[in-house]
């Protein structure tokens, strides 16, 4: 019975370990200060970018620590799952869902590569990086976000490996 049991019992989804992280994360992108203080635009297009860009900011975290490094692709399989779950609910039917995925990845990948080589260099290429990612509402306030995009990136450097996948940003 036992042998039986394992036969077939599925394997726990490795994506689990890293929900923890996910929620955090999206709870750090829903944080009001992101829209009132920083100028990102509170419309479904500005929350979007601030979960990638969030996310984009964990991702690029993720990459400089080898065993955090492996499981980005799991976190951003989670991405995944969610966009599918928020597009079938808006409406999108099930023909356009894949073709709209592509391109939230799309632009997903575009935000990981343009943090990354902004945070290398200085706060105007960020800026510009923001500018050219993120729907403002406010032009203005583009340095705020730098300046709280920077701030997140040191938050996710300052927290450890473990404490990141438990969802505790520093």
């Amino acid at each position: 019975m036992n042998f039986l049991r394992r036969l077939f019992t599925p394997a726990p989804d490795p994506r689990e370990e890293l929900r923890p992280l996910w929620q955090a994360l999206v709870a750090e992108a829903r944080a009001p200060d992101w829209y009132r203080e920083c100028g990102a635009a509170d419309t479904l297009e500005g929350r979007f970018d601030m979960v990638s860009a969030v996310l984009a900011m964990a991702l690029i975290r993720m990459e400089r620590e080898p065993g955090l490094a492996a499981r980005t692709g799991l976190l951003t399989e989670i991405f995944v799952e969610e966009m599918d779950g928020q597009l079938r609910q808006t409406g999108v039917g099930d023909l356009m869902v894949g073709k709209q995925i592509g391109k939230l990845m799309a632009t997903l990948g575009g935000r990981v590569g343009a943090f990354r080589a902004a945070l290398a260099v200085g706060d105007s290429e960020l800026e510009q990086a923001v500018h050219r990612n993120i729907t403002l509402a406010d032009d203005t306030r583009a340095a705020s976000l730098v300046k709280g995009l920077r701030g997140l990136a040191r938050r996710l450097d300052d927290t450890g490996g473990e404490g990141l996948l438990r969802g505790e940003l520093a």
